[in-house]
């Protein structure tokens, strides 16, 4: 029996924006280790190449322990994994903080990974419980997650010209402890009604389900990689590829942050396009983007290749809110949350393949450019997902749409 504290957070649920911030939170911690990285190699004795691989264990169980997570949170209550995912990742930061050898720091960096998998699937099935505007509110909780991704390299830097590494890890840790209190204080009683399971409508599968979730399931699994590659090496890359601009961490930290800052918008746009539009010719149009764009970020370097990246950045943030938009039309709320830790299992683990391939990569003497060369090509994958994706059949589209 959960005590009666426990059992009064489980019956209650909490406005938009607390899930917003939550998101942020989500992904500036676990980008918190890509800009922290290179200091703590030199610390460790390492080179960037080497000491990235140790952050492998929390990108695959970020992915990894999303369906745990959904489970737990059908179990017990989702306003209560959520609390929990506030405390576990601000004591896992600064557990790492304190950490005394490499691999110390890889568990560590293993349990805020476990502790960040709980976000996807049951913070976003909170927000989608509601299908009211539903486009526009994943636009607005996307923004809010990649301005966490845009952060981490900013206050890293920041914070990494004040002291080192581990004061990356520590600070970001107390204030997701605080934060965490002001969740609790913010929780309502849940007074919404179950909405009963159809097998047609809103609420059910379209009939070319199948097709949907396979198209799903390749932009997913690309995207996820594309997703990973570009908030994980980008700050590194910018750093090596910009030194005719600033040879500063905290400089081209900055760079970085505006390029995700400012890209992340594009889920606002993507969102109220895709309530009033089929999502299919959406992500196949983003998918030429990527391709395009994440090209040319590989040829470029300077501002050339800060105006590159932060286009292609655009198209690869403008894909996120694509899927839950569609698992949310045609997935009733009591599967969305299994359904959205596959997703996400799916999507995160194969974003953590970026870690080990881009070390096999600058250890075998290529430059970082061929891994933006690779992404390059895997996102033909992106526009082939669109083209396979089922026409939204008018009447639902319009019934998602927001009343006049």
């Amino acid at each position: 029996m959960l005590p009666s504290a426990l059992k009064a957070i489980s019956a209650k649920k909490v406005n938009d924006i607390y899930l917003n911030i939550g998101h942020f939170l989500d992904h500036f911690v676990m980008l918190i280790f890509a800009k922290a990285a290179y200091d703590a190699g030199r610390h460790f004795g390492m080179s960037y190449d080497e000491i990235i691989v140790y952050g492998v264990a929390g990108f695959v169980l970020f992915g990894g322990m999303a369906p745990v997570a959904a489970q737990l949170a059908d179990k017990f209550s989702r306003s209560l994994l959520m609390v929990i995912y506030h405390f576990g990742i601000g004591g896992a930061a600064i557990l790492a903080g304190f950490t005394q050898s490499v691999w110390q720091l890889a568990a560590a960096i293993g349990l805020i990974g476990i502790f960040a998998a709980i976000y996807h699937p049951v913070g976003i099935a909170m927000l989608i419980k509601s299908n009211k505007r539903i486009g526009f509110r994943l636009g607005i909780n996307g923004v809010f997650g990649n301005m966490g991704v845009a952060a981490a390299p900013l206050i890293a830097g920041i914070l990494l010209t004040m002291g080192d590494w581990r004061l990356c890890f520590i600070l970001p840790g107390i204030f997701c402890l605080g934060y965490g209190v002001a969740f609790i204080m913010a929780l309502r009683e849940d007074g919404t009604p179950r909405v009963a399971a159809s097998g047609t409508g809103r609420t059910g599968f379209a009939p070319n389900w199948k097709l949907a979730l396979g198209a799903m399931m390749l932009s997913t699994a690309s995207g996820g990689f594309i997703f990973g590659a570009m908030t994980f090496v980008v700050p590194r890359y910018f750093e090596i590829s910009m030194t005719s601009i600033s040879t500063s961490v905290a400089i081209t930290g900055l760079l970085a942050s505006l390029v995700y800052a400012t890209a992340s918008f594009t889920q606002i746009g993507v969102g109220w396009l895709i309530d009033r539009f089929s999502p299919k010719w959406v992500l196949f149009s983003l998918g030429l983007g990527q391709i395009l764009f994440i090209f040319l970020a590989a040829q470029y370097t300077d501002y050339a290749l800060f105006f590159a990246m932060l286009v292609a950045m655009s198209f690869v943030f403008g894909q996120i809110p694509i899927t839950d938009t569609i698992l949310s039309r045609y997935v009733p709320d009591e599967w969305r949350a299994k359904a959205l830790s596959v997703k996400f299992m799916l999507n995160l683990t194969i974003g953590a393949t970026v870690l080990p391939i881009c070390g096999v990569i600058l250890q075998s003497g290529s430059p970082m450019s061929s891994l933006f060369t690779l992404m390059s090509a895997v996102a033909i994958v992106v526009a082939l997902s669109g083209l396979m994706l089922p026409q939204q059949a008018d009447d639902q589209r319009r019934d998602m749409m927001p009343a006049e």
